[in-house]
């Protein structure tokens, strides 16, 4: 589960985010005091901020770079503020991303989707491999591999492997899946979701390999 980071001193907006992100199976810290952010942040460790500019004693902009001084955990600036000058100030201090308020939840959600996704769970190694059952996933490649067998992946065939054969034994839900298929131009729905397992099984079923993966109705699916 990722942990997310939010500092926003307007209580309304903080309880609405929060409740949304949870409800997408985030953890979510709440920045209620001001003045010792970057202490918190040290402390917490999150995966992702979301950083509100006009905040108490110091501004969004100065914590920012006090969290740059010490990591390089993605962070979203959310502001009220529409000045081109405020967007560009707010990557030049080293920010991911600006969304402007009000914003729509489901495009914060999907933008948090994307930048966790690139930055924690695709990158990539020129030699990165997983191999299960003398199975193996080529990422560079996109590609799986079996008794000098191959065939190439769609784009979320392999996000959909990566992710489960991230997690062998482990049951990945349907939740994070979709999630992880999820990005700012396409919604993944329930039933894409089952459309795309079953295409990876077929595939991979076609290289000999019966029951790689296996659903646990109600859960999720693993690879054992």
């Amino acid at each position: 589960m990722y942990k997310i980071m939010l500092i926003e001193d307007d209580e309304k907006i903080r309880k609405i985010v929060a409740e949304t992100l949870k409800k997408w199976q985030y953890e979510v810290i709440e920045v209620s005091q001001f003045d010792e952010i970057l202490t918190e942040f040290e402390q917490a460790q999150p995966d992702l901020v979301l950083l509100d500019i006009n905040l108490p004693v110091f501004d969004g902009y100065y914590w920012c770079q006090q969290i740059r001084s010490v990591s390089k955990v993605p962070i979203i600036f959310l502001s009220s503020r529409t000045q081109n000058m405020d967007i560009i100030m707010a990557i030049n201090m080293g920010g991911d991303d600006f969304i402007q308020k009000p914003f729509d939840l489901g495009i914060l959600v999907a933008k948090i989707s994307a930048l966790l996704r690139r930055k924690y769970t695709y990158q990539e190694d020129d030699n990165l491999s997983f191999t299960h059952r003398s199975l193996k996933l080529n990422v560079t490649k996109s590609t799986i591999e079996f008794e000098s067998q191959s065939t190439e992946l769609s784009r979320n065939e392999f996000i959909l492997l990566q992710l489960m054969m991230r997690n062998i034994g482990k049951i990945v839900s349907r939740e994070d899946m979709m999630q992880a298929l999820w990005n700012e131009e396409q919604f993944v729905d329930d039933n894409t979701l089952t459309v795309n397992v079953n295409r990876l099984r077929r595939k991979i079923a076609a290289l000999g390999l019966e029951d790689f993966i296996v659903t646990r109705k109600g859960l999720g699916y693993l690879i054992e």
